[in-house]
């Protein structure tokens, strides 16, 4: 079992930066890809970001976030992160931090094991 707390959200203007931060319970870390998410009001749950297990080698993106958002992982705090730059308005949504059972990049929901509560991150114009 792998419990995730997402937290970092928060109200910024457009332009401004927010670092999510999620921390996983659990030795087996390490193990388990990781990726972001995030759900507009209305809308459904979309890929954001991913990295690999161990190391965090390998990083894919949603072109919509790509070049302006970096995930990364600390496996000494079993800790993801998301940072976010050059935020817009249509980032505004909940983001929720998943875990994945294997080391692979997965970019669909159904290919994560577990699952945060959300941070809401709110982008004014």
């Amino acid at each position: 079992q792998v419990q995730l707390v997402e937290s970092g959200g928060g109200l910024v203007q457009a332009g401004g930066s927010l670092r999510l931060s999620c921390a996983a319970s659990g030795r087996t870390f390490s193990g388990y890809a990781m990726g972001w998410f995030r759900q507009a009001p209305g809308k459904e749950r979309e890929f954001v970001a991913a990295i690999s297990a161990w190391r965090g080698g390998i990083t894919y993106y949603a072109d919509s976030v790509k070049g302006r958002f970096t995930i990364s992982r600390d496996n000494a705090k079993n800790t993801v992160y998301l940072q976010m730059s050059s935020l817009k308005p249509e980032d505004t949504a909940i983001y929720y931090c998943a875990a994945s059972g294997g080391p692979l990049v997965h970019t669909t929901p159904r290919d994560y094991d577990y699952w945060g509560q959300g941070t809401r991150v709110t982008v004014s114009s």
